[in-house]
C-alpha cells in the first residue's frame, strides 16, 4: 500500500492582543479623571504650602531663639569710680528695645552656659571676658596703641548650622549696638576729650567681637546636618521597607498578584485573618529593621566615615526608630487599606520634614510647625540622633524624650493596628481574593 502522508500539525499562533476598549476612548471619560485629579492636586499643594511656608522668612519667624549671656568681667576704675562695665553691656543686650520676642536671652554664669552648649540648649553664647572693664579704662591713655575690649562669641554647630548662623548674626548685631552706646558715654568723659582722631574713632565704637566655636564636632558631621539625613534614612528606611513588606505578604498569601513587566503569577490563596496577617507583617518590619540599620551604619560610618561616636547606642537607637516608623506604617496601612500609603506618607514625611528643626530651627519655624513638632515622629527621632551624635548621648540634650516617643509611636500603632484588624474580624469584613481577568 502507498504510504500515507503524515498529518502536519497547524503551526501555534501567537495570541492576538485583546481588542476593546481604546485608549482615548477611556481618556475621553471624566470620571477616569476625577480621584487621581483630586489627591493628585491636593497632595501637590498641600506639599508647596507645607515645605515652602516653613522656610521662606525664618528671620521673621523667630521666637525665643535661646542665646546665653555671660559676663566674667571682673570691673575696674573708669574717671574715678568703680564699675563693671560688663554687666552694663550684657543688661544692656539683654533690655535693648525692638527685639520683641525673637530672641530668648539668658543670663548665664560660664560653667552653665558651657554645658547648655554642649547639650545643645543654647544656639550660642556671649562672654564678657575678666579685663573688659580694665581694657575700656585705658582707652584714650598715653598708649598710642591701646588694646580694644573684646567681646567672646561662641557658636553651636551641633544644633544645625542656620541654626548657629542665625545665633551668630544676632549676636554680632548685639554686640555692635552695645559698642555704640558704650562709646557715646565714653566720648562724655574727660579723658576723651584731649584724644587723638584715631583714639576718638575707638573710643566711638570700641568693642570688638571675636567668634570661635563654642561646642566644636567632627569635620566630617555635614557642617551639623549629618544627624537630620541619618534620621531621614531611618524613616524612609521603615516606611519603604513597611510597604514592600506589606505588599510581598500579600503577594505570598494569595491576596495581591505578582506582576514582573508582562509577567503575573498567583500564589494558592492562604486563609488568614487580617488580625494575623497584621502580625506577620509587623515581625517582619521589626525583624527587618535589624539588617536596614545595620546597612545604614556600615554605609554611613564606616564607608563613608562620617564622624560618630557611642556606635552601639545609635545602632540600638536606629534598630527601635525604624522599627517604630515601620508598625505605624503597618497599623495605618492595615486601618485604611490603599489610602494607608498617603495617610502615613504625610504623618511620617510630609508633616514630619519641615517640623523635625533639623535644617531651619524650631524657634525661626511660624507656630504651625512648632505645634506639629511636638508629636510630629521625625522632630524626635532627630532630637535622638543629635544627641549621639554631637552632644556625648546626654539624656536631657534630646535623647530621652525621644526614647519616650518611641516607646509611645510603639505601642500606640500596635493598639491602633490590632484594634482595627479585631474590629473588621468581628464583623466578618475579611480580605476578599482578587479575580482573574
Amino acid at each position: 500500500m502507498p504510504s500515507q502522508p503524515e498529518p502536519t500539525l497547524p503551526e501555534p499562533r501567537r495570541p492576538e492582543p485583546p481588542t476593546g476598549v481604546k485608549a482615548r476612548r477611556v481618556l475621553r471619560n471624566p470620571r477616569i479623571w476625577v480621584v487621581p485629579g483630586v489627591l493628585v492636586g491636593l497632595l501637590s499643594l498641600l506639599m508647596s504650602l507645607l515645605y515652602l511656608g516653613g522656610i521662606l522668612d525664618p528671620r521673621g519667624d523667630l521666637h525665643d531663639l535661646p542665646i546665653a549671656l555671660v559676663n566674667t568681667d571682673r570691673g575696674a576704675t573708669v574717671a574715678g569710680q568703680q564699675q563693671n562695665l560688663g554687666e552694663q553691656v550684657v543688661t544692656g543686650i539683654a533690655t535693648a528695645p525692638g527685639q520683641g520676642d525673637a530672641v530668648s536671652w539668658r543670663q548665664l554664669d560660664e560653667a552653665t552656659a558651657k554645658e547648655q552648649l554642649a547639650s545643645g540648649k543654647i544656639y550660642g553664647a556671649l562672654q564678657v571676658p575678666p579685663e573688659f572693664t580694665a581694657t575700656v579704662a585705658a582707652l584714650g591713655g598715653a598708649s598710642e596703641r591701646p588694646a580694644r575690649p573684646t567681646v567672646l562669641q561662641y557658636t553651636n554647630p551641633g544644633v544645625g548650622s542656620l541654626g548657629s548662623s542665625l545665633a551668630a548674626q544676632i549676636g554680632q548685631q548685639a554686640v555692635h549696638q552695645a559698642s555704640l552706646a558704650l562709646g557715646a558715654k565714653l566720648g562724655a568723659l574727660p579723658q576723651a576729650q584731649g584724644a587723638g582722631d584715631a583714639a576718638r574713632l575707638l573710643i566711638a565704637d570700641p568693642i570688638a567681637l571675636t567668634t570661635t566655636v563654642g561646642h566644636p564636632i567632627g569635620n566630617r558631621s555635614g557642617l551639623g546636618l549629618s544627624a537630620f539625613y541619618y534620621t531621614l534614612l531611618l524613616v524612609l528606611a521603615g516606611f519603604f521597607g513597611a510597604n514592600i513588606i506589606g505588599n510581598g505578604v500579600d503577594v505570598a498569601l494569595g491576596y495581591a498578584d505578582n506582576e514582573v513587566g508582562p509577567w503575573r503569577a498567583r500564589h494558592p490563596v492562604v486563609p488568614i485573618s487580617r488580625t494575623s496577617t497584621l502580625a506577620v507583617k509587623c515581625a517582619m518590619s521589626v525583624g527587618l529593621s535589624l539588617l536596614t540599620s545595620s546597612l545604614i551604619m556600615l554605609a554611613a560610618a564606616v564607608i563613608l566615615d562620617m564622624d560618630a561616636d557611642h556606635l552601639p547606642l545609635l545602632w540600638i537607637f536606629s534598630v527601635c526608630a525604624s522599627s517604630a516608623v515601620g508598625l505605624g506604617v503597618q497599623a495605618i496601612n492595615a486601618a485604611f487599606g490603599g489610602l494607608g500609603l498617603l495617610i502615613s506618607m504625610f504623618v511620617f514625611i510630609v508633616l514630619g520634614l519641615p517640623s523635625s528643626g533639623a535644617t531651619i530651627p524650631l524657634d525661626a519655624l511660624p507656630s504651625f510647625y512648632r505645634f506639629l513638632s511636638l508629636f510630629e515622629p521625625m522632630r524626635q527621632l532627630t532630637d535622638g540622633v543629635r544627641a549621639i551624635l554631637f552632644f556625648d548621648a546626654q539624656a536631657d540634650a534630646g535623647l530621652t524624650r525621644a526614647w519616650i516617643w518611641i516607646a509611645i509611636g510603639t505601642v500606640a500603632a500596635l493598639l491602633f493596628g490590632f484594634a482595627m484588624t479585631r474590629y473588621y474580624d468581628r464583623k466578618g469584613l475579611h480580605r476578599t481574593v482578587p479575580e482573574l481577568a
